[in-house]
């Protein structure tokens, strides 16, 4: 089912499978900024990522004794959520937990995922809230992908994304399809060139100490993506490689892949979040569009 938002500037298409995102189209540009999902590359658009960001070491988890799979990211993406408020703003879809999801994650939860429209800016909001009888672990994260280039007349290579502030950046590398934290180290970032290469070992993952602007742009004309990150704890920036797909993951995240250290014990998981009993996680980023 398809569900929209509309104001003058922008409409915005949504799927209630999954709570995906799937279009964001400037209507007097008439420039579509999110990827199409062309599965030739890539068959999604703008995933929610949870109850885990990443993949688990060889897709199992260990949580009070017993072992559980799960797949890269988690279960929501593929789940059809429930549209429980709408609006000519904003948009909140809902996933509870039932007997299919605690079979491979043994928690009581409600997720809800939020949409707000507003001029050429869409705010995204995750709500977790914790209906166990104990703390509840988790990570969420969002995976949208941006048309890479936006006109026809550029390439990829025409393109970066720009960090505000300037700074350092405790950079994670990937090996294989699991973080290295041993590895990790500080870059200090200003603007990161958009080239095939870059993504060669996957994903380019970031730590944020603090609130963070990301615009991807390009020198050829006034036309962009801004993502506005006040309190995101990880972003990944990934397109596939060594395919030359035309868009680029800007992912804001709040969790992590399995390190190559992990036990495979969940609370002992990198980037884990803990939420007591019947108690509220909230977490939000926005994009703009110009």
């Amino acid at each position: 089912m398809e569900v929209y938002l509309e104001n003058e500037q922008v409409k915005a298409t949504f799927s209630n499978h999954g709570a995906e995102l799937q279009s964001l189209f400037n209507k007097d540009t008439q420039i579509e900024y999110l990827w199409q999902a062309d599965a030739k590359f890539w068959g999604r658009h703008a995933p929610v990522l949870f109850p885990f960001v990443g993949r688990l070491k060889d897709d199992q988890y260990c949580y009070g004794g017993e072992n559980y799979e799960m797949h890269q990211h988690g279960f929501a993406r593929d789940s059809d959520f429930e549209v429980i408020e709408k609006d000519s703003d904003h948009l909140i879809f809902e996933l509870n937990s039932s007997a299919t999801t605690k079979a491979i994650y043994p928690f009581d939860f409600k997720l809800r995922i939020g949409y707000f429209l507003q001029a050429s800016a869409l705010k995204v909001s995750y709500q977790v809230e914790n209906l166990s009888d104990e703390k509840m672990l988790f990570s969420i994260g969002g995976h949208p992908a941006f048309n890479v280039p936006l006109q026809k007349d550029e390439s990829f290579d025409d393109y970066l994304v720009e960090f505000q502030p300037v700074g350092n950046y405790l950079k994670i590398p990937l090996v294989g399809n699991y973080t290295d934290i041993s590895a990790a180290q500080d870059n200090r970032m200003a603007g990161l060139r958009l080239t095939r290469t870059a993504f060669k070992r996957d994903a380019l993952i970031y730590q944020l100490a603090h609130p963070v602007l990301l615009e991807l742009t390009t020198t050829a004309h006034r036309h962009g993506v801004r993502l506005d990150l006040p309190a995101t704890e990880y972003v990944g920036i990934w397109s596939p490689y060594p395919a030359e797909a035309p868009f680029v993951c800007i992912e804001p995240w709040w969790g992590l892949a399995d390190d190559l250290s992990s036990t495979g014990e969940l609370q002992q998981k990198r980037g884990i979040h803990e939420l007591a009993q019947q108690q509220l996680f909230n977490a939000s980023y926005t994009i703009s569009i110009f």
